[in-house]
């Protein structure tokens, strides 16, 4: 009987039904969704590394706020974006196309007026058309704006979410972060009703950003960090994944899909997918893990590192180091005394040259806090890779 779709979405936000654990940020996120739909408006970040799964998470709590509270929900994804005015504009183009279908387009279309425009085979797309002009009002109005529109559709919903996610060429910009508390301010002192839940999702440098560029942010701000899974969630998200297309894990191969992934989201859905690909039974066995790592790590490396450094760690010596690395490594930090004492002369000659290189493209940075000669990895990411590195070079090795 053959498999069915690979249950994995490596590259792409979960879905809502594949969502495992989170509990205690889901709960947080939504107290603030049902404050914002009595009335009171909600502005948080939720800050992680790369890889923790930021805007699956954000995904899911849009999909309770609006399910559970009737908020009205957008999720805008800023990539790219580097203005007020695209942010803007993005931010409404996305609640016109997310409304099309459903019982309140009317009154959107009626708010927007001659600005939206029916594009696609028989009009089932639409985009917002705005002005130069247009949009510079909106963003100076923005507070107005949202208000009115929420009057606009009266009782079908009891106020807006609007997901800020990947603010990589905003967080940077003073005219963000001033426009963002000048916001706050506008509406803390209107004394008025403002049923709006703001959040933004970003890695943690990019909270950072913003606060050096307009530091009372700090006050405006819920933060939201997210963690790595626990050992528990990360089984529990690998049996639940094969289990939903027939497939069954065995004891051992379950912990070591936990041991390989080490709670990072990005990695379970790579490992998972590949797992899922090289097992020819329906019944994943330690053997189908470590053949799927041996993929993964591979992809996770192209995907995740810069073109140069991914061919360094491809190399032979360096998979070496990589592998005394992983011996030395003390929870996320590894002493280079420690390392060179494992390494053969031939091999030490190039280590500070490894080191160097690591630090050069920022995958390794001088730890501080630990003894001298220490180092880690700049992400949990990049740790979580070099271990899969470290693990497959022990393979070949033995």
């Amino acid at each position: 009987m053959a498999k069915e779709y690979s249950p994995f979405t490596p590259g792409f936000p979960v879905s809502v039904d594949g969502f495992v654990g989170r509990k205690a940020e889901v709960e947080r996120l939504a107290g603030m969704a049902r404050s914002a739909a009595h009335g009171k408006l909600q502005v948080a970040f939720l800050a992680a590394e790369r890889g923790m799964g930021k805007s699956s998470l954000a995904t899911f709590v849009r999909v309770l706020a609006e399910r559970d509270y009737n908020l009205l929900t957008v999720h805008a994804f800023l990539g790219g974006v580097t203005s007020l005015e695209e942010m803007v504009r993005r931010i409404f183009d996305r609640l016109v196309k997310d409304s099309i279908d459903k019982s309140w387009a009317a009154e959107i279309k009626q708010f927007f007026g001659d600005h939206v425009r029916e594009v696609g085979l028989f009009g089932i797309t639409v985009e917002l058309q705005s002005s130069p002009q247009d949009l510079t009002h909106l963003v100076n109005d923005f507070a107005p704006a949202l208000r009115r529109l929420l009057e606009k559709i009266g009782t079908k919903k009891t106020g807006v979410m609007i997901v800020l996610d990947d603010l990589n060429g905003l967080a940077d910009s003073p005219d963000f972060a001033n426009w963002l508390k000048s916001l706050v301010d506008e509406i803390a002192t209107s004394q008025a009703k403002y049923p709006v839940f703001l959040l933004a999702v970003g890695l943690e440098e990019r909270r950072q950003e913003l606060l050096r560029n307009q530091p009372s942010l700090d006050r405006v701000f819920q933060v939201v960090d997210l963690r790595p899974w626990s050992d528990e969630e990360t089984r529990d998200f690998f049996q639940r994944s094969f289990a939903s297309v027939g497939v069954s894990v065995h004891g051992g191969a379950l912990a070591a899909l936990a041991a390989f992934t080490e709670g990072l989201p990005v990695i379970a859905h790579e490992l998972g997918d590949a797992v899922f690909n090289v097992d020819q039974d329906k019944q994943i066995d330690t053997s189908d893990v470590l053949d799927g790592m041996d993929i993964a790590a591979d992809v996770i490396g192209r995907k995740q590192l810069e073109p140069v450094m991914f061919s360094a760690v491809r190399s032979d010596r360096y998979r070496k180091i990589l592998r005394a690395i992983a011996e030395s490594q003390t929870k996320r930090y590894f002493k280079r005394a420690e390392v060179l004492s494992q390494l053969s002369s031939e091999d030490a000659k190039v280590f500070d040259n490894f080191l160097q290189r690591m630090k050069q493209v920022g995958v390794l940075v001088q730890d501080q806090d630990s003894p001298p000669g220490s180092y880690r990895f700049a992400t949990y990411l990049y740790g979580v890779y070099f271990n899969l590195e470290a693990e497959r070079a022990k393979r070949e090795h033995s």
